[in-house]
């Protein structure tokens, strides 16, 4: 992104390293040293673990550390990739200052046990983030998104604070820690709102449906921020679930309820990214889809896999936005466009997902026993073949050499994926609660069964023979009008 000017110019890219604002420069030093700080922190916690604590105002467990270390990196990365791409800028000292405390709002979050601070930081992390939605002045449909992004972050904060006090209100205690100490004697109604708050906060956090309308207007943030959103920001409500899980653990039925909000988010994501013209659009919608992915395995109960799940998206969705401009491609529609099903594609598909997950399920052990598990390997799977068959899909071999690449693809990455989870998992393991794998029921059969069927018709294509359906999904996931960068009336001389 970059501001309107009157008189476009075209040249050379800006040397970064002369004259370049100083605030860039040593901003960019010190999230890096925040980063190798980080580091020694996980190194030092995972070899001597303890109990690193304020009482009643910070704790720092495995959780905190390997999100300091995940949010230095990504901050690192954007600080560093911003220094050319802000060079220039009229605005580039605020943006690089906005980012740094962006990273050091989100890294005392991590860390907060007492409520309040909890709140606050809850609070200055979505107002940092709408600054950098907004941050070209000048720019109406900036500030529209901006004001768009505010309103929802501010509902999401309310909707907390309001989660908050109920626990408070029903526990006594004033600490996230002191929540958990008392969740075995949780229940009524109080309980209730306070948990439904929680979860409508994480799902607004999260851009989860119906709640993605923020996320899909907030294509004016420049693409570095846009990045440190989707790869960040956005994973702050899989961070909530898991911080008060053992407050959402409470109920089965709410854990179900919040497997099929996740599973509905998944699949209308994905048909949303069907309809997108352009690729940060396209990659937006897919941010929804995978947030209701980890959302599914918070619900299902393994709060270690949803972590895991939004490191691996972070990296993934980072490395997209940064790279957006190589995904533009001046190619007309193909006969290799189309969706390509054969019997052969379909054999192949199948034996390979059923390699995998049994993979999946030794490396773990997860899925070898009659419960949520599972439909966790399940969800993993689909999850892991559609990034593997996505990457094949960019290549320039030929269809049939496509069938036996998805394999040579999907069968390490699921591997990488077990191997990480099962790390994540034992360095998580201080926390009350990673793992509550729930009893299956009839409702869990049939929620997978939908889910596979609709996801299945999905990738062979089904949805589109139908404009109708093509019309209602281009319609929810348009963006707020206010904050559209073009219309056809500024082609329009007349």
């Amino acid at each position: 992104m970059s501001e309107r000017t009157s008189k476009p110019t075209i040249g050379a890219l800006p040397d970064t390293t002369v004259e370049s604002p100083s605030v860039p420069v040593a901003l960019t030093w010190l999230v890096w040293s925040l980063f190798a700080a980080s580091i020694a922190a996980l190194v030092a916690r995972v070899r001597f673990g303890g109990a690193w604590e304020v009482p009643g105002l910070v704790a720092v467990d495995g959780l905190t550390v390997l999100l300091w270390v995940v949010v230095t990196f990504f901050s690192g990365i954007v600080h560093s990739y911003s220094r050319r791409y802000m060079a220039g800028s009229a605005r580039e000292t605020s943006f690089f200052a906005t980012v740094f405390g962006f990273t050091v709002v989100v890294m005392g979050l991590v860390a907060a046990d007492h409520v309040a601070l909890f709140w606050l930081l809850w609070l200055a992390m979505g107002l940092l983030m709408a600054k950098l939605i907004g941050l070209a002045d000048g720019w109406t449909q900036a500030q529209a998104a901006a004001s768009v992004a505010r309103k929802y972050f501010l509902a999401s904060s309310a909707l907390l604070g309001v989660a908050l006090t109920a626990l408070w209100w029903a526990t006594g205690a004033t600490t996230v820690s002191g929540f958990a100490a008392a969740a075995d004697g949780l229940g009524g109604a109080v309980w209730l709102l306070g948990v439904a708050a929680l979860v409508l906060a994480a799902m607004i956090q999260s851009a989860l449906v119906p709640f993605h309308g923020w996320l899909l207007s907030s294509m004016t943030a420049p693409t570095p921020a846009s990045a440190l959103m989707h790869a960040g920001f956005v994973n702050a409500g899989g961070i909530l679930l898991a911080r008060f899980a053992p407050v959402v653990t409470v109920d089965a039925t709410l854990m179900l309820a919040i497997v099929v909000v996740g599973a509905t988010s998944a699949l209308l994501g994905k048909l949303l990214k069907t309809v997108q013209t352009d690729v940060k659009s396209e990659l937006g919608c897919s941010t929804v889809g995978q947030m209701g992915f980890m959302l599914m395995q918070a619900g299902l109960g393994f709060f270690g896999a949803a972590i895991t799940h939004l490191v691996l998206h972070g990296f993934y969705k980072a490395y997209h936005f940064l790279s957006a401009g190589g995904e533009v491609e001046r190619t007309g529609p193909s006969e290799s466009d189309a969706h390509e099903t054969t019997l052969a594609g379909v054999v192949v598909t199948v034996a390979t997902g059923l390699a995998g997950g049994a993979l999946f399920a030794v490396l773990t052990g997860k899925g070898t026993s009659l419960d949520s598990g599972l439909l966790l390997v399940l969800f993993v799977v689909l999850t892991t073949l559609h990034a593997a068959r996505n990457a094949v899909a960019h290549t320039s071999l030929p269809a049939t050499a496509r069938y036996g690449a998805v394999p040579l693809v999907f069968i390490p990455a699921i591997a990488v994926y077990a191997f990480v989870y099962e790390g994540i998992s034992a360095l998580l393991s201080g926390l009350p609660v990673v793992s509550a794998p729930t009893e299956l029921t009839a409702l869990h059969g049939v929620l997978a069964l939908v889910f596979l069927a609709v996801y299945v018709a999905m990738e062979a294509g089904v949805h589109e023979r139908s404009q109708r359906l093509y019309v209602a999904l281009l319609n929810a996931s348009q963006p707020a009008s206010s904050t559209v960068l073009t219309t056809t009336e500024d082609y329009n001389e007349y």
